[in-house]
Order: structure tokens, then C-alpha cells, then sequence
């Protein structure tokens, strides 16, 4: 039977129902949230709000959660009356409101349909049933089955599983007072954080500035508005296929010596670091933040230029070795306070510019460093040099009389001819990998053995020229 609708009978039709069991709780009852967040998408959530509650059993609604939040981590807890509040039983709904996800609560009810004559304006409407709403609707209308909507879809209610925003929905059992300040507290995907370090290089490649960046990307369907924040480095152990439990441990950096105060506060946490940011903040819905973590200026540098060999051709005859082989450029500092730092950085990318002649920073390479210690080493390869090349070649080869049974023995001569075509003079790091029990018989520059199985020389190559490097080892196996 065809009717008249009145487009105020439509608005009423289509708004949220409220319903008087249960308790809404939004953002506006917020009094404080802190977000802390994990290195690999991670993030522990603590929201504190002001409830109002009846005596004894309540269902409350704790809407604008996180739509990625993990519910077997979830935690209510009152903090004005504590033990007066428990939870018997709680639903995470996360299947939020949109006309399709409507449509598809209706399949097998009953929907009115509106349609609006093209002429007149009239509006006529018809009740028909929802056979089906996948890859496009199937509606029964009287006797006749129709695909497509003809009109606009009038529904009676919003089913109550079907939130406009991320909601934990609780069963409690109150026996303490009707209003009170309580925390959820729970883990949640979609945060995450990574640092992003700028290194500035000085004319003589032997001082730095850096600056940290931490930036923070919420893809976890929320807002933290005002946020206290705190981020964690380090390798917190997950539990992969079951619930997944982090750590309560995070990390924080000291201040640099040279520059202004850092914004982030470090402290050490079981084998952690958790650095603190000095102020609230707001980490909106999709969004990517940026917010400054350390800096510190006239950090002693050093450059080196490495020229790394291999082990293969200690064992066999090869004859030449490359030509125009390239020198890698490295750059390193120590993490120390006498060096203008000594705070634990955690992993990231250092991007590394230096000034050209009318004073414009150009890039001039970037890698990628794991969470360092105070006191220890950086390290970062830049990327291979223009100018200094090696061509590299065996002169001599010859297999030995064994030793002893089941031993073998090689002697081998090499030829390293070091060039040079800046207006410099350079100095190269010659590293040569040599294996087993080997001893160096003749070196046309000294060496030093780094380590069991390798042999540096510090080779000096003049401004526009050249240096040979010869030397010959012997090898037992």
C-alpha cells in the first residue's frame, strides 16, 4: 500500500536510536589519554574518563576507541572507586556504519522504499524486502523480484551491533558510586613510529650537526587528543599466533649538549628506552606527525675511504681482480658525551647533506642504522667514491707441499694500485679478508692484523696520482 512520507517522519526514521540501558561514553567525558607506542606497529592506550552509572548492573558504551584495538587486551578499572567496579562482560564492535554495512543488517527484513514522482515532487513509498546485498540488491516487491534500488531506502532503526564509531560495549556490575573516573587501558595496531635522523657535514669532513625527527603515523581509526606521549625502543618480544602481549617498557633521550633543550625526556626501562615528549599532544585520525627528538652540533666526524677484498682468490689462481674497482665513503661518529651526544638513538635513517661552494646542502647519502647504545660507534656508508678507484691483480700463485695430512697450503702475491684524481691527497683503508691460518711474508707498506682473518693498510694517495700496494701471504688450510 502506497503512503505519503513526510521528510520529517524520514529524519526520524534514519537517526541513532538511544537506548535507556545503556551508558554512552565519547571523547567529551575525556579527562586524559596517554599513547604509548611500540616500534613495530604497536601501541598501548590509556584513556581515562568521568562516567555517570547506575547501581548494580549497567551496559556502558566506551566509544572512540581504537578501531584496531586488540579486545583481549582490554582493561576497565575504576580509579575513584577502586574494586567497586567489575566487568562480566564485553563486546568490541568495530563494524562501523555505512549504507552499504546497513543494507547488508537488513537482508531478510523489511525496508520502505521512496520514490519521488519526476513531474509532481510527489512522494509515494512501499515496503519491500531485502533478499540480498552482495555485488548489488535483490528486493521482493509484492509478487515481483527487482534488482537495483528504485529510490531512496527508508530503515526503521540502526541495528544495535552497528556503532558510527569503534566502540567497546560492556556488561558492569557497579557497587560503588554513580559517577567516577575510570581507565581503559589496551594495546592496539595501527601506531607506529620511526626516527629519521639529518646529519650536516662541514667543509673539511671532520665536524657534524645532527637533528632527530621522530614521525608518528595513526592509521588506527582514533584520535588522542592531547596525548601524553611516549615511545619505546628497543626489540619488545611478541607472541605471534596467540594474544599478543608487549612489554610495559619504553624509552627516552637526553638532551643535547650544544643546542636546545630536547624536546623528549630518556630514561632506561628494563632492557628498554623510553623517551618522554615534554608536552601533550594531538595524534589525529590518519594522520602523519612529526615532532623533534634530539640535536646536537660540531660532532666530531671521520671520514674514511674502504677499498674491502674478498676471500676466494687466497685459495686459487685468478690473475687480475677488477679494474676501476670501487672505494666505498664512510662516515662515522661515536655516541659519546665528550662528543657532543651520548644518548641512545634508536634505529632509523641518517640522511647526510653537505654545502656546496655557494653554500646550498646537497644530499650526499644516507643509511640506515640499528638502535645504538650511549658510548658506542656510528657508522654509515655514504656511497662510493668518483674519484679514487683501484685496479687489483694477482702476480703470483702457487700451491704449497701439505703441511700435514689433510692440511693444504697456498702462496699468493698481489698487486693494488691505488688512483687518485681529485685535487687532494687521500687517504685509503685497504681491507683484505684472508682465511684460515695465513702470515704475511713480504708488504710493501705496513699492515696491521685487524682481526683473525684480516689484514688493514692505511695507504696514502697523493693529489692527482697514484700508490701501489704489493704484498704476499701465505695460507693454510
Amino acid at each position: 500500500m502506497k503512503t505519503r512520507i513526510l521528510p520529517l517522519l524520514i529524519a526520524a526514521t534514519l537517526a541513532m536510536p538511544t537506548y535507556a540501558e545503556e551508558v554512552r561514553s565519547t571523547l567529551d567525558d575525556q579527562q586524559s589519554v596517554a599513547v604509548t607506542i611500540y616500534n613495530e606497529n604497536l601501541a598501548l592506550i590509556k584513556d581515562q574518563r568521568k562516567i555517570t552509572l547506575g547501581s548494580g548492573e549497567n551496559t556502558l558504551a566506551f566509544r572512540d576507541v581504537s578501531a584496531k584495538m586488540r579486545p583481549e587486551t582490554a582493561l576497565l578499572r575504576s580509579l575513584s572507586q577502586p574494586g567497586k567496579l567489575a566487568v562480566v562482560e564485553q563486546n568490541f564492535d568495530f563494524d562501523l556504519l555505512t549504507p552499504q554495512k546497513l543494507l547488508e543488517k537488513y537482508v531478510g527484513k523489511s525496508v520502505a522504499i521512496v520514490k519521488t514522482h519526476p513531474i509532481t515532487g510527489v512522494e509515494t513509498t512501499e515496503q519491500v524486502q531485502v533478499l540480498a546485498a552482495n555485488n548489488g540488491v535483490v528486493l521482493k516487491i509484492g509478487d515481483r523480484i527487482e534488482t537495483g534500488v528504485p529510490g531512496r531506502i527508508v530503515y526503521s532503526d540502526v541495528p544495535p551491533n552497528l556503532r558510527d564509531r569503534p566502540t567497546l560495549a560492556m556488561l558492569l556490575n557497579n557497587s560503588g558510586a554513580n559517577q567516577q573516573d575510570v581507565e581503559l587501558s589496551y594495546l592496539s595496531g595501527g601506531l607506529g613510529w620511526k626516527a629519521d635522523y639529518v646529519a650536516e657535514l662541514n667543509a673539511t669532513d671532520d665536524k657534524l650537526d645532527l637533528s632527530g625527527w621522530v614521525t608518528l603515523t595513526n592509521t588506527s581509526g582514533a584520535t588522542y587528543r592531547n596525548a601524553r606521549l611516549q615511545l619505546v625502543a628497543g626489540d619488545v618480544n611478541r607472541v605471534r599466533d596467540e594474544t599478543r602481549v608487549a612489554a610495559k617498557a619504553m624509552i627516552a633521550m637526553a638532551p643535547a649538549s650544544a643546542a636546545a633543550p630536547a624536546p623528549m625526556a630518556e630514561e632506561s626501562l628494563l632492557e628498554y628506552h623510553l623517551y618522554t615528549l615534554d608536552r601533550p599532544t594531538t595524534i589525529g585520525e590518519n594522520q602523519t606527525k612529526q615532532v623533534a627528538l634530539l640535536s646536537a652540533s660540531q660532532v666530531p666526524a671521520r671520514k674514511e675511504l674502504l677499498l674491502r677484498g674478498a676471500d676466494y682468490y687466497y685459495r686459487s689462481s685468478y690473475g687480475d681482480l677488477g679494474q676501476k674497482m670501487k672505494v666505498a665513503v664512510y662516515i662515522e661518529f661515536d655516541n659519546k658525551e665528550s662528543a657532543r651526544l651520548g644518548m641512545p638513538l634508536p634505529k632509523g635513517v641518517i640522511r647526510v647533506y653537505k654545502k656546496d661552494g655557494a653554500g646550498n646542502a646537497q644530499f650526499v647519502g644516507e643509511d640506515r642504522i640499528d638502535h645504538t647504545p650511549k658510548n658506542e660507534k656510528v657508522r654509515l656508508k655514504l656511497g662510493e667514491s668518483f674519484d679514487v678507484t683501484a685496479d687489483k691483480k694477482q702476480t703470483d700463485f702457487k700451491k704449497l707441499p701439505s703441511p700435514t695430512e689433510g692440511r693444504y697450503a697456498f702462496e699468493g702475491a698481489y698487486e693494488i694500485v691505488l688512483k687518485n684524481a681529485r685535487k687532494e691527497a687521500a687517504t685509503v683503508t685497504v681491507q683484505e679478508p684472508i682465511p684460515a691460518d695465513w702470515e704475511m711474508l713480504q708488504s710493501s707498506h705496513r699492515h696491521e692484523k685487524a682481526t683473525s682473518n684480516t689484514a688493514l693498510w692505511k695507504i696514502e694517495v697523493p693529489a692527482e696520482g697514484k700508490a701501489t700496494l704489493t704484498y704476499r701471504v701465505r695460507v693454510k688450510y
